[in-house]
């Protein structure tokens, strides 16, 4: 279910975005027929392949000095007395060895729930259609997983995921999407019987008119037989508008 005050968050971001053009901000609203995150349904409270979520952000940057902010939220349903996602995120952009780097950290935020509280540093790389990140978790909380918050008294700290990427325009207004993720998991977490495992997307993405694409792609991830259908392969849809 879309929470009311995510509702009117996205709502907020489209007007006040023209007022803010100005100045270097930056907004998005999708919706999209389910949210996966590294393979896995952030909405477990149904099995159906399509589970609809409200998702809206923002973006600052300093100028031309790489530096930036920015939040984004998304609807979820995988924890209880939660429905929000809520991540905020900085970082620094430069050029280096002719290619892009992005270097920050992000904290994934469920008001109503803190057990899955999750911060992470990461560090991106790309050079033309192709990138890389690694994200690292420095916070003993991991999703629920690990954590002073869940009461496990374990630490997810050093679990690690790989993200590589490919986005290529293959025709005017297309372009065509691919990505192959591995998380890798503290030993705390490994200690329960939770194995790593590897989650990957391929899709593309249209252009319909300015600032508003619709994107289709098929994402899934392995170890089902552990993490169960959250994990099944879906078809996924999505309608992006960005200001």
């Amino acid at each position: 279910m879309i929470s009311a005050s995510l509702r009117g968050l996205c709502l907020s971001l489209l007007a006040t975005a023209p007022v803010l053009a100005g100045a270097q901000w930056s907004a998005n609203l999708s919706l999209t027929s389910n949210y996966k995150f590294r393979g896995q349904d952030q909405d477990s409270s149904r099995t159906r392949a399509v589970k609809p979520a409200l998702q809206g952000g923002f973006d600052y940057a300093f100028g031309d000095s790489g530096w930036y902010l920015g939040n984004w939220n998304s609807s979820v349903h995988w924890l209880a007395g939660n429905s929000l996602e809520m991540d905020v995120y900085g970082g620094y952009k430069f050029q280096a060895a002719s290619l892009a780097w992005d270097l920050g950290a992000l904290t994934y935020v469920y008001p109503g729930n803190t057990s899955g509280n999750t911060t992470e540093l990461y560090a991106g790389v790309s050079r033309g259609p192709l990138s890389a990140r690694y994200s690292h978790t420095v916070s003993r909380d991991y999703f629920g997983w690990a954590g002073a918050h869940g009461g496990s008294g374990l630490s997810g700290r050093g679990t690690g995921y790989l993200l590589l990427g490919l986005a290529h325009e293959v025709l005017p207004g297309t372009t065509l999407k691919a990505a192959l993720g591995y998380t890798h998991f503290a030993s705390d977490i490994r200690a329960q019987g939770v194995p790593h495992y590897v989650d990957w997307q391929l899709g593309a993405a249209h252009e319909l008119r300015r600032g508003l694409s619709l994107g289709a792609s098929v994402t899934g991830a392995s170890r089902k037989a552990f993490f169960g259908p959250v994990n099944d392969t879906r078809l996924i849809l999505s309608l992006t508008q960005t200001l």
